[in-house]
């Protein structure tokens, strides 16, 4: 009896230590659990996971905060039905890309709008959770407020567009100054001719009331015939219409200059706008005709059945003017001020199925190999000081690549010139997919 008593007491302190042990365990877990939830809560990203029928399992503190929308107002509800005022059509793609793919997909610059009113814009990637294998899959939906950093962009680019107006001002002051001059030189000598015209003209008036009282002279006739003589009809006859048509072409010129300024200087949509790309190219090389015309011919190639591109046409037009400045100045280099003769920039434009592709071609100096890899670099630059601050490529690479989803290369021959070139999509919807892929 004894060592029965014995056994049962060691099976009750065993039977004691393993639900200590149980206990300990979910006291661990419970504690790493919270600490997860607090770690979870403290990222400032939006995190989102949605299952396999697309209901709302977690939706963190930024994502209240962001969208205005308590957690309890969206978990356990389809992600639909979640009041969130944004474009859903790119978010709904999404998803049924990265379940599809199972890869990442990033959709960048979803504009959304709080229960409150506020307006924002948010970047957000896609991410499969779960194993490949499985039916039905999670989604993450990781992302964060970029209102702020767009604005700064903005901001930035418009700088930039005005620094360039200013580079370019002297320029174009002298562009609007030319025809300017001669509009204002037919226009004093079209006042001299008239009042030539005028003392005519009352001679002739004299002279038809002369003859309807039947008393015209010898006289008469030989002063009419010396004053038109002295007023020499005949050249004035030949002169004026050239002269008017020469003011026209001024007066048009300068119309031309105006309304490339205006549109280049514009700060542009903040959404894509389906634009003229050749018309967006001829502004441009207007604004910085004086940069090119000194050193270089330019020659266009523009083809006449583009189809409207979807961009952002102040960032497009700024790109423009920094490869085509670029140009000028690397022909500049070869030929220096261009009285021995001078180089050619070529800018030619071509449909290449879903693509639109625009290619800029000097005959400078090339890219010397050891810096081609560094060119898109900020503030990378090869010009003197006060001639380049290193921000036109990184600029353009940054529209190009990161806010069209195009791509911007470049083909270059030391001693011969370099090509760069632009391909931008014209479907832009359907790089979500290309994205991902």
């Amino acid at each position: 009896m004894e060592v029965q008593s014995q056994h049962n007491v060691s099976f009750s302190n065993g039977s004691k230590k393993n639900n200590v042990s149980r206990e300990a365990r979910m006291m661990r877990v419970l504690q790493e659990r919270e600490e997860q939830e607090r770690i979870l809560a403290s990222i400032p990203s939006i995190l989102i996971t949605i299952d396999e029928h697309d209901r709302v399992t977690h939706w963190n503190p930024a994502a209240e905060s962001i969208f205005g929308i308590p957690a309890s107002q969206a978990l356990g509800r389809p992600l639909q039905q979640c009041p969130i005022q944004w474009d859903w059509q790119p978010i709904i793609q999404g998803i049924s890309t990265c379940r599809g793919k199972h890869a990442p997909v990033k959709l960048d610059d979803l504009r959304y709008t709080r229960p409150d009113g506020h307006e924002g814009i948010i970047g957000i990637t896609l991410n499969p959770l779960g194993d490949s294998t499985e039916a039905n899959r999670r989604v993450l939906l990781l992302g964060a407020d970029i209102t702020e950093r767009r604005l700064m962009e903005r901001q930035f680019a418009q700088a930039l567009k005005m620094e360039s107006i200013g580079r370019l001002a002297a320029g174009i002051a002298h562009e609007i100054n030319t025809p300017t001059q001669y509009v204002g030189d037919n226009i004093r000598f079209l006042q001299d001719a008239m009042r030539d015209l005028m003392d005519l003209l009352q001679r002739f008036r004299d002279m038809l009331e002369c003859a309807k009282r039947g008393a015209v002279s010898a006289e008469q006739i030989a002063e009419l015939e010396q004053a038109i003589e002295d007023a020499d009809l005949e050249y004035l006859l030949k002169e004026i219409p050239k002269a008017i048509a020469q003011s026209l072409e001024g007066v048009d010129r300068v119309a031309k200059i105006v309304r490339a300024m205006k549109e280049f200087s514009h700060p542009g949509a903040a959404e894509m706008t389906s634009i003229d790309l050749n018309h967006a190219l001829e502004s441009t090389i207007t604004v910085a005709r004086n940069e090119w015309k000194y050193v270089a011919d330019m020659v266009t190639d523009f083809d006449p059945n583009l189809p409207p591109v979807p961009c952002l046409p102040g960032d497009i037009n700024q790109v423009f003017l920094n490869i085509i400045v670029n140009a000028a100045h690397a022909i500049a280099d070869v030929v220096g001020d261009g009285s021995k003769g001078k180089g050619t920039i070529t800018v030619s434009t071509r449909a290449l199925g879903d693509w639109v592709e625009v290619r800029i071609s000097d005959t400078g100096t090339g890219i010397p190999e050891a810096i081609r890899s560094k060119i898109f670099d900020p503030f990378f630059t090869t010009k003197q000081i006060g001639r380049g601050t290193g921000q036109g490529l990184a600029y353009a690479h940054s529209v190009v690549v990161e806010k069209h989803k195009g791509i911007i290369t470049f083909e270059t021959e030391e001693g011969k010139g370099t090509t760069f070139i632009i391909r931008l999509p014209l479907h832009q919807e359907e790089r979500v997919e290309e994205a991902a892929a």
